[in-house]
């Protein structure tokens, strides 16, 4: 056979190396039919909780790809989570990613996700038990379309300080949480980052690493007001006016008696012509400094913690929502430590989704017009033909009418 050189070798073995790089924590496409029920809980918490069924709903780009969990009844908490083996993310990325699909146009409701430690009692897990992650969307009226990211660090969840909008249209999108060992994240919707930055600066795990120095004192004359009475305003002579004055149109009542009411006076009246109390106008303060900066001093309370981003004992994923519109669709999860592999599976999956599926969408939103104007156009001719039936039958009665007066004659 032939030999191998050693470069050759060593190149086999680093493309053999990167392909096995990333590792597959959880994958799941419901793509085996009714097996999902075998690897998915049902929480028993409450007794009443929504049932998820297995479907890609009314549209979809591939009919057994696209299959996923959709809630399926209105007005209802739901609860459910897969069980995988226990990691720790300590020293290397945490990707976790999936899609959701509100074919519903959702009105109110959760399409988060929660990653759990391997010691959460599936059975009775509720919106009480203590996650690491909540990540995904949440919708509710015009006030909420955001993205949670909550964080949970020291037994407290911590939600992100910035504001990250969703996707609130009807279609699939790809959600996507990275947490990396230099404490920086990324959060991406459809393959794209919405945004990034570093875990210590966007959340408040830790107290501020410098503070006001609690000894420094403003100078005595550091003029912090930014506006003052102007001295050159001077009040009007016709200013002062009573706030009340007698009521000149009342009249005594005829029927009133000084012996036992006391003498008879008119009531009294807010005066239209009071001003209140007269106060100078505002100018800018001349001396006006700003505000103080006051000197910082490095936090003595403050210490950095580098294993912000690391839990241990990784091992469940759940959804644990409410939701009043019901019928959004979960599909795609996936938690890796390849940030790569998880945008390529994205696109294999998501990016390969979206084109037909809006197609699909669109073909059935104008079949529906379609049946609605033939729908519309039966009525019609129904009413129009009843309305000519009516005219006809009232001219055979009165006809009718007429040949019983002749032979009345």
């Amino acid at each position: 056979g032939l030999e191998m050189g050693p470069l050759t070798r060593a190149l086999l073995f680093w493309a053999a190396l990167s392909a096995a790089r990333a590792v597959v924590y959880f994958r799941e496409q419901f793509m085996d039919g009714v097996k999902w029920q075998d690897r998915w809980m049902n929480s028993q918490y409450k007794s009443d909780y929504g049932k998820f069924r297995l479907t890609a709903g009314k549209f979809y780009g591939d009919a057994v790809r696209d299959k996923g969990l959709q809630t399926s009844e209105n007005s209802k908490f739901y609860a459910i989570s897969s069980r995988f083996k226990p990691f720790s993310n300590k020293g290397r990325s945490l990707v976790i990613q999936y899609t959701v699909k509100h074919e519903q146009k959702i009105d109110c409701g959760g399409g988060y996700i929660k990653i759990f430690s391997s010691n959460l009692d599936q059975k009775n897990m509720s919106g009480d038990s203590q996650y690491y992650i909540m990540f995904g969307p949440d919708i509710c009226g015009s006030e909420t379309k955001k993205v949670h990211v909550i964080l949970n660090y020291k037994s407290k969840p911590h939600p992100m300080k910035k504001r990250i909008r969703c996707k609130v249209d009807g279609f699939t999108h790809l959600y996507t949480l990275i947490l990396r060992p230099d404490q920086t994240y990324e959060v991406k919707i459809d393959n794209e980052i919405i945004e990034l930055g570093n875990l210590e600066d966007d959340w408040n795990f830790l107290p501020p690493r410098k503070i006001n120095d609690p000894t420094a004192k403003k100078p005595k004359d550091w003029d912090d007001v930014p506006q003052i009475d102007d001295p050159n305003d001077v009040k009007p002579e016709d200013w002062d006016e009573p706030e009340y004055i007698l009521d000149t149109s009342a009249e005594k009542p005829e029927d009133w008696d000084n012996a036992t009411n006391g003498e008879w006076q008119p009531p009294m009246i807010k005066n239209p012509l009071y001003r209140g109390e007269w106060k100078p106008r505002k100018i800018d303060n001349p001396n006006y400094k700003g505000v103080w900066p006051c000197p910082q001093i490095e936090n003595p309370n403050y210490s950095p913690d580098f294993n912000i981003y690391s839990y241990e004992n990784i091992s469940i994923i759940g959804l644990d929502l409410w939701q009043v519109r019901a019928g959004t669709i979960f599909d795609n999860f996936l938690i890796t430590d390849d940030e790569q592999y998880a945008e390529d599976f994205g696109d294999d999956t998501w990016g390969e989704t979206k084109d037909p599926e809006e197609k699909m969408n669109i073909k059935q939103t104008e079949e529906e017009k379609k049946r609605e104007r033939a729908k519309e156009e039966k009525r019609f001719r129904g009413r129009f033909n009843r309305k000519v039936k009516k005219r006809k039958e009232s001219g055979k009665a009165k006809l009718n009418r007429i040949t019983v007066k002749k032979e009345e004659l």
